[in-house]
């Protein structure tokens, strides 16, 4: 299997300890095969759709744009849409920019314990080789 490079900053997980580990690479294996269709270039909401589709043909249940609701001090303060949820576990975040950046872990981070979710994953299309562009994050 392909491996994609990981947001592990602390070192916590040896590779094949990551949570979750066959659920993220099966997403990674249907979002390379999904690139290798599609090429980058599109807006992210194509591969959004595109990247379900493929999810869904391999049998995973997946939802799109789920709405979580952000709380500070018990109050709500606003909405986040999750790009997709996969088999209820694994959130994931597409892009389709020149380069992924700190902020876009960042954003996925505060996704993930919005959502009350582990693990996510940050993709970005807009690469040659999609691997290039795959980040595991943990929260």
């Amino acid at each position: 299997m392909t491996q994609a490079p990981d947001s592990n900053p602390e070192g916590q997980f040896p590779e094949c300890e990551y949570p979750l580990r066959e659920l993220t690479e099966a997403i990674i294996a249907a979002a390379i095969a999904t690139h290798r269709q599609l090429g980058p270039g599109f807006l992210e909401r194509i591969y959004e759709n595109a990247l379900a589709v493929e999810l869904e043909l391999r049998g995973h249940q997946v939802k799109r744009q789920v709405p979580v609701t952000v709380s500070y001090r018990g109050r709500v303060v606003g909405k986040h849409k999750l790009d997709l949820l996969v088999d209820d576990q694994v959130v994931v975040e597409l892009k389709s920019v020149e380069a992924l950046a700190g902020v876009h872990v960042a954003q996925l981070r505060s996704a993930l314990k919005a959502a009350g979710k582990r693990v996510g994953l940050l993709m970005n299309f807009n690469q040659p080789t999609l691997t290039r562009g795959v980040r595991r994050v943990i929260n």
